[in-house]
């Protein structure tokens, strides 16, 4: 039963009975009753005092006397100046919480062969370094926006568009060749992206050193400091070593092509190792490699059709000048790209592979500019998307301490990060003493889920759009707004049920009876539920993962207050207690779902 629907069902008919005037849906307001009235649910009557023509009081007195004639969802009401505060009917909220019962995917709509079809890129990691914290952020917001744009019955490609070419891969290439003695994954004992990474990390150490050699030469020479340093970057052979080695690679040279392909395919294991740690996935993976010409042909075509203009030195422009915004480059004048034309002909190769009616990318806010420019400039190469493209902007994420281990001294690596928090779930369920009678394999089972648990949810409780501070420690207390708190309550009820269970009480069957009793708070309860649905529809109109994790927290805080109070397995009497068992048997339901909808797994025992 959807108790609201009935309410403003009700409400319309009565209205026009009352008044003669047929009114639009949108005028029935209705709102939980606030804690210091009595009620379930307040209608807002001041939308009908034009065609009530009476005081708001006695309009709300019209309405509530012929709601409790029309509808047996309504069992009573009050007034308070325009207010009609409603009470809901025992058989109500029963037939509300059998409902809710009965719907394993209770709170998600299911995609048919004709919704809409989302497209949602996350990750974008470049395959010269390791991932690391922003990039946690980044997959665990575009996985859970996928689960929810899923749940709100879309169909959903999540895709990966891999930085694969360029200047910075030529360094980590360079630096092995030079430095590296044959040197592999396997030898190494290290995963493939860290290899690289250090790789990377090396030749930017002797790069320095030889700009730090050149730069005198230069200021002897005349040159101011800054100059002289600048000098000193362009002429420093390793840079020109691997300039060199990236015309090799435009000109498909095999040797230069082999080592790139080979390192490459050692970042992409150590990639999927963290992917799968992290708990997320793609259906669909694209690289620049093979996106960039493509890019480039369709600003050429732009530039027949008369929508660029090119300058002098041969580059190539788009005027958005006439849209409030500036010239932008799309070709350097000697005909290579830039992010902006990759992004163009990866743009097309997706639209070529998928009948795509929106666009999501998740992408640092440091990005807002280019993802404005790039709308216009895909609406003008007509693409249906384009101009409404949606840039799922985000903050960025610090330590407490700025950084933890880190193979680059300046960024905190993900799996060093997985791996603590891990450990800190270990540590602090022993100390507590809350795994004593598990075997070492689920102590470890669980030390992962809860470590993740924790930081997935401390990160992705927080509005995306601002800029976090991510606290280890604090994220794994069991108490308070975080992951492990919203998981014991899973595991403590799902305890509650392996003890019915040994009492002989079918959990699977279980429904309570229509003639039962709910208390106030278990109301309140059933309510909180319901509301599961609506939040789930307002998380994929925001793209707010956040508003999942806050419900998911206040669902939770409420029925540990209700258990508090209440004991289920030794409730006074046998209905009492079915009714509390199915309460408490769809509370940890909806937390496993919203959950889910955020990537964390919720444990069956801790």
């Amino acid at each position: 039963m959807n108790i609201e629907n009935e309410i403003v069902k009700a409400t319309l008919k009565v209205v026009k009975e009352l008044y003669g005037q047929d009114v639009d849906r949108t005028a029935v307001q209705l709102q939980k009753t606030r804690a210091d009235f009595e009620g379930n649910l307040t209608l807002v009557v001041f939308p009908f005092l034009k065609i009530s023509k009476k005081k708001p009081e006695d309009t709300a007195q019209e309405i509530g006397e012929r709601l409790i004639k029309e509808t047996a969802v309504v069992a009573s009401f009050n007034v308070v100046k325009g207010f009609l505060n409603l009470v809901v009917s025992q058989s109500a909220w029963i037939s509300l919480l059998n409902d809710i019962n009965k719907d394993a995917d209770f709170g998600y709509k299911k995609a048919g062969e004709d919704s809409q079809l989302v497209m949602i890129e996350y990750s974008s990691p470049n395959t010269n370094k390791p991932l690391h914290l922003g990039h946690v952020r980044n997959n665990l917001l575009g996985w859970s926006l996928s689960r929810i744009m899923e749940a709100n019955g879309y169909r959903v490609v999540k895709t990966n568009i891999v930085n694969d070419r360029g200047i910075h891969i030529c360094k980590s290439m360079l630096a092995w060749q030079k430095w590296g003695n044959g040197e592999t994954p396997e030898t190494s004992g290290k995963k493939g992206d860290h290899l690289i990474g250090d790789y990377y990390v090396l030749f930017d150490k002797h790069y320095r050193e030889e700009i730090s050699l050149l730069k005198p030469k230069f200021i002897e020479q005349g040159l101011p400091e800054k100059e002289a340093e600048e000098k000193a970057k362009q002429e420093a052979p390793l840079i020109k070593e691997a300039h060199d080695m990236l015309v090799k690679w435009e000109q498909n040279d095999p040797e230069v092509r082999a080592l790139w392909e080979k390192m490459n395919s050692w970042v992409y294991a150590g990639f999927d190792e963290t992917y799968k740690a992290l708990g997320v996935g793609f259906d669909k993976i694209y690289y620049e490699s093979q996106t960039y010409l493509r890019g480039k042909a369709k600003v050429e075509e732009g530039l027949e059709k008369g929508l660029f203009e090119r300058h002098e030195d041969n580059s190539v422009w788009a005027d958005l000048t006439d849209e409030g915004l500036d010239k932008k480059l799309l070709l350097r004048s000697d005909g290579t790209s830039v992010y902006m034309t990759q992004d163009i002909g990866t743009a097309e190769m997706r639209f070529n592979d998928y009948p795509i009616d929106k666009m999501i990318y998740v992408v640092g806010n440091e990005q807002n500019y280019h993802f404005q420019v790039l709308s216009i400039l895909l609406d003008r190469l007509g693409y249906k998307w384009g101009k409404e493209l949606v840039h799922f902007s985000y903050g960025m994420v610090e330590l407490p301490n700025g950084k933890m281990k880190s193979r680059e001294g300046t960024v905190v690596d993900a799996d060093d990060l997985i791996d603590v928090m891990t450990d800190d779930a270990r540590r602090t369920a022993d100390e507590a003493g809350k795994n004593a009678d598990l075997t070492e394999q689920e102590k470890q089972s669980i030390a992962r889920i809860v470590g993740m648990g924790a930081l997935k949810y401390f990160i992705l409780k927080v509005d995306a759009r601002k800029n976090m501070l991510f606290n280890p420690e604090e994220s794994i207390d069991f108490n308070g707004n975080t992951g492990p708190f919203i998981q014991y309550t899973h595991a403590r009820i799902k305890s509650i049920m392996r003890k019915a269970e040994a009492m002989g009480i079918n959990i699977n069957g279980i429904a309570t009876r229509n003639d039962a009793v709910l208390n106030e708070k278990e109301i309140e309860l059933v309510q909180k539920m319901n509301s599961f649905a609506t939040a789930v529809e307002q998380a994929g109109k925001d793209y707010s993962p956040s508003g999942i994790a806050n419900y998911c927290y206040e669902l939770t805080k409420e029925f540990n207050q209700w258990y508090h109070d209440f004991s289920v397995l030794n409730a006074d009497d046998e209905q009492t207690r079915i009714t509390r068992l199915v309460l408490a048997k769809n509370v940890a339901k909806i937390i496993k779902n919203g959950m889910a909808l955020l990537g964390i797994e919720v444990p069956e025992r801790m």
